[in-house]
C-alpha cells in the first residue's frame, strides 16, 4: 500500500538484479553514503584529512580530538553531516562518550578510525619515562579504548575497525623504541581482534604509513632526534594526509565480503 500522492518504483533496487559491475557503477561516487564512522585525533593531518575525504563520499562522520577549536573548523570545511567531540583518548571514560553521542546523533556506528598519536623519539639511555607512559597510553592503550568502547555497536552493524598504524610496526630504528613498541603492539592486537571478529562480520584494517608531512614530528622534545626526522623528511618527497585518508577511505569502500587488513604506504622515496 502508498501513501496518497506516492508512487511506485518499478525500478530495481539498487544492487538487486545487476552484474557486479553495474553495481560498482552505481556506488562509484559514493561508496560510503550513509555510513556513520567515528575518527580520533581528527584535529589535524591524517584524521583530518581522513574526516573530509569520507564526508565527500557521503559518510556521516563523528570527529574527536582534544583541541575543540580545530574541529570546529573542520565542520565549516566539511560538506556533509559532522559531529564534533571533545575526546582524550587516553581517559576510557571519554572515550565512551564519544561513542555514545555518535550513536546517539546518528542512530549508528559502522566503522572506528583510530587515527591519533603521538611520537616521542629519543634514546632509551637517559630517557624521560614520562614521555614512554604518553606514548603507550595514547597510541595503544588509546587505541584499544576505543575498540573496547566502538565493538559492540560494529558487531550490530558488521561494521570496520581502522588502525592507523606507521612502518615503525615493521621495523624499530635507532630513537624509535617506545614508539615503534606502540605499534608493533597495535599490530599484535589488530590481528587478535580480527580472528575474534571476523566471522561476525567486522572488518579489521590496519594502515601503515611511511613518511607523511603531518606535525607529528612535532612532539619530539630531543633536539637531536627532531633535526634527525626533519632532515630525513627533506631527503624525500614525503607522503600527504590525503594520502592515507584515500587509502582509508578505499578500504573501507569494499564489498563487505572483501577484508583489506593491511595496506602499507611508502613514499617512492624512501627506503626503510
Amino acid at each position: 500500500m502508498t501513501q496518497k500522492g506516492s508512487t511506485v518504483n518499478t525500478e530495481p533496487s539498487a544492487g538487486v538484479g545487476r552484474t557486479p559491475e553495474a553495481r560498482r557503477s552505481l556506488d562509484a561516487g559514493r561508496p560510503l553514503e550513509g555510513k556513520v564512522v567515528l575518527v580520533t585525533g581528527a584535529s589535524s593531518g591524517i584524521g583530518r584529512e581522513t574526516a573530509l575525504a569520507l564526508s565527500r563520499v557521503g559518510a556521516r562522520v563523528a570527529i574527536g580530538a582534544r583541541r575543540t577549536d580545530r574541529l570546529a573548523a573542520l565542520v565549516d570545511a566539511a560538506p556533509g553531516d559532522i559531529l564534533p567531540l571533545e575526546l582524550d583518548v587516553t581517559d576510557p571514560e571519554s572515550v565512551q562518550r564519544a561513542v555514545s553521542e555518535s550513536v546517539a546523533r546518528f542512530g549508528r556506528l559502522d566503522a572506528l578510525v583510530n587515527n591519533a598519536g603521538l611520537m616521542q623519539s629519543g634514546l632509551i639511555v637517559g630517557a624521560d619515562v614520562r614521555e614512554w607512559r604518553s606514548m603507550i597510553d595514547t597510541n595503544l592503550l588509546g587505541s584499544m579504548y576505543a575498540v573496547h568502547a566502538a565493538l559492540p555497536h560494529l558487531l550490530e552493524s558488521k561494521g570496520a575497525v581502522v588502525q592507523v598504524s606507521s612502518t615503525a610496526a615493521r621495523s624499530a630504528s635507532l630513537g624509535s623504541g617506545v614508539y615503534a613498541a606502540t605499534k608493533f603492539g597495535i599490530s599484535a592486537f589488530s590481528e587478535s581482534l580480527r580472528q575474534e571478529v571476523t566471522r561476525r562480520g567486522v572488518r579489521v584494517i590496519v594502515i601503515q604509513p611511511g613518511f607523511v608531512d603531518t606535525e607529528l614530528t612535532s612532539h619530539i622534545t630531543d633536539t637531536t632526534m627532531q633535526a634527525a626526522a626533519a632532515g630525513i623528511a627533506a631527503s624525500m618527497r614525503t607522503l600527504r594526509p590525503e594520502d592515507i585518508a584515500e587509502a582509508i577511505v578505499y578500504a573501507l569502500s569494499q564489498p563487505e565480503h572483501v577484508s583489506v587488513n593491511e595496506i602499507l604506504v611508502r613514499p617512492t622515496d624512501q627506503v626503510q
